[in-house]
């Protein structure tokens, strides 16, 4: 099986920017799992000094913070370097927001409440044709993030968002059982997942799948094959 995504980001370092104690620690220990190196500040000031000592590949960074905002930061940053790349995250949505970091070349942005899912998302577009975009499951089945599609052979395989979610969910934790607590947490969200709708979604999940890439680990959750 070819390298995948998180195999790539652990030759990247990131510098993380959030004043939220619960969250940076939260979205940090994440972030670990993923890059070679995490550095962390709690606002634009001392996250603007890490940038200088350390040069990180890309920085992740709010922008409502005490003492120097994330928009500010990050016009200091882009007066000396055009190139490192930046994914803001933030509660707005406004067109002033969003025209000020486009006018900053930011490279990609997310709409809090930040997880684990938009999170990996946003830093897959923040890095663009950097990264290998294909998650391999065998050498003919694999999934596409640059477009988020799954293909068989060449050919498309019609997923529904939920379809999506698990493999791509199945492929995080592919050396490891995928929980029927984690499925319920990233699939169901703010829903319980009753053991019948599980049983009903994995039964469509195969029929659509042309490679029966999961199995079933009893009473515990599902398990993605080595195939």
């Amino acid at each position: 099986m070819k390298n995948n995504l998180t195999n790539q980001l652990k030759n990247y370092t990131v510098l993380y920017v959030e004043n939220e104690d619960l969250i940076r620690n939260s979205i940090a220990n994440t972030l670990k799992y993923y890059f070679k190196e995490v550095y962390e500040a709690i606002n634009g000031e001392d996250a603007y000094d890490l940038y200088l000592e350390y040069k990180p590949d890309l920085i992740i960074s709010d922008i409502q913070m005490p003492k120097k905002n994330g928009i500010k930061m990050v016009e200091e940053i882009r007066v000396l370097d055009k190139d490192t790349l930046i994914l803001i995250t933030t509660a707005y949505s406004s067109e002033e927001y969003l025209l000020q970091l486009i006018n900053l070349h930011i490279n990609h942005y997310i709409i809090k409440p930040v997880n684990s899912n938009n999170l990996l998302e946003g830093i897959i577009k923040a890095f663009g044709d950097k990264l290998d975009k294909k998650l391999y499951f065998t050498p003919s089945l694999y999934f596409d993030m640059k477009i988020y599609k799954l293909f068989y052979k060449g050919i498309e395989v019609l997923l529904r968002k939920r379809d999506i979610d698990f493999l791509l969910l199945l492929h995080k934790n592919k050396n490891q059982i995928l929980t029927y607590a984690l499925i319920e947490e990233n699939l169901w969200k703010d829903t319980s997942m009753s053991a019948s709708a599980l049983k009903t979604f994995i039964k469509e999940f195969r029929k659509r799948i042309p490679i029966d890439i999961i199995s079933n680990i009893y009473q515990i959750g599902y398990k993605c094959k080595n195939l």
